[in-house]
Parts: structure tokens; sequence; C-alpha cells
């Protein structure tokens, strides 16, 4: 009697489990996608890195449900995999300048941000993106990729002038 109830109990575990995930799932998804879409410079490869962080986080769910963040526990799974892949492949995509030409004037000033910014190397792109598009705090970067907070912070600033340079460029050649 007692085995049918420890299966049972674990059932019900297993189905909260499931609900959990999936009120996860909906509510970051797609920030943990536009996010890594931004940080990878690559649309495509960031949907697969999301859909494989994802896959992950729900492979261990009773322990990444309990972090303090498991959104940036997906992002971080889904950038170490994204960045294995490349090196794997050994190749680097950039997004070329006459994008920007072609875009309409309205659309140029995001293009050439995206530009810009896909032309800072990962390590400054992933700070940027954890602090500015996830919203996370320099402890919560620096914890979710796996640096000293003052790395963060120094990645951070010269991140920020390197793209505040050539964006300036981009405006007054």
């Amino acid at each position: 009697m007692r085995s049918i109830a420890v299966r049972t109990e674990y059932r019900v575990a297993e189905a909260l489990d499931a609900v959990s995930f999936e009120n996860f799932y909906r509510a970051q998804a797609d920030r943990v996608y536009r996010s890594l879409a931004v940080a990878l410079a690559d649309p495509q490869l960031a949907r697969e890195a999301a859909d494989e962080g994802m896959t992950r986080a729900y492979a261990r769910w009773r322990k990444v449900g309990a972090l303090d963040n498991p959104g940036g526990w997906v992002f971080r799974v889904g950038l170490n995999w994204a960045t294995s892949r490349w090196r794997k492949l050994r190749r680097e995509r950039f997004i070329p300048a006459e994008a920007v030409a072609d875009a309409g004037p309205s659309a140029a000033g995001v293009i050439a941000a995206q530009v810009a910014l896909a032309r800072l190397s990962l390590a400054y792109r992933t700070v940027i993106v954890c602090r500015v598009l996830l919203d996370l705090s320099t402890a919560e970067t620096a914890a979710v990729l796996g640096l000293p907070e003052g790395t963060v912070k120094s990645r951070l600033a010269r991140g920020l002038a390197a793209l505040r340079a050539e964006l300036t460029e981009e405006v007054h050649p």
C-alpha cells in the first residue's frame, strides 16, 4: 500500500512541476529568445539556443525552478550551447553595412544599433543584453554569466562606450 501512495505522490509532484514549468515557459520563452537574438546577432541560432535552454530547464525543472532566476539560467545555457556550436562550426556572423543603407530612415537607426551591437565582442554583447534587455542587476548578471561583479561592470562600461563611439561615428562620419 505504501508504494502506491509514494507513486501517487510522485505523479502529483510531476503534474505540479509540469504546470509550473508551463507557466515559466509562457512568461519567459520570448524574452529569453529576444535576448539571445541580440546577444548572438543571429535570430535562427538564438531560436535554437532558447529551445535548447528551455528543453534542458524542463529536464531539470525541480532544480532550475527553485533558482532565484531560472530565466537567467536558461539564457546562460542557451548562450553556452550557441558558443559551443560556433566553435564546432568555426564561423562568425556579421550584419552587412549595406543593410543600414537599404533600410528606410526610421528603421536605419534601429539597424545601425543592431549592426553596432553585433560588431562588439560576444563578451561585451552578453553583458549589455543581460543588463539592458533582461534588466538584471550587476550581481545577477555576474551570477548568470559566471563572472566577478567587477568584470561585469568593466565590460558594461567598455561595451557601452564602444557602442556610443560606433553610433556617433555612424551619425557624424
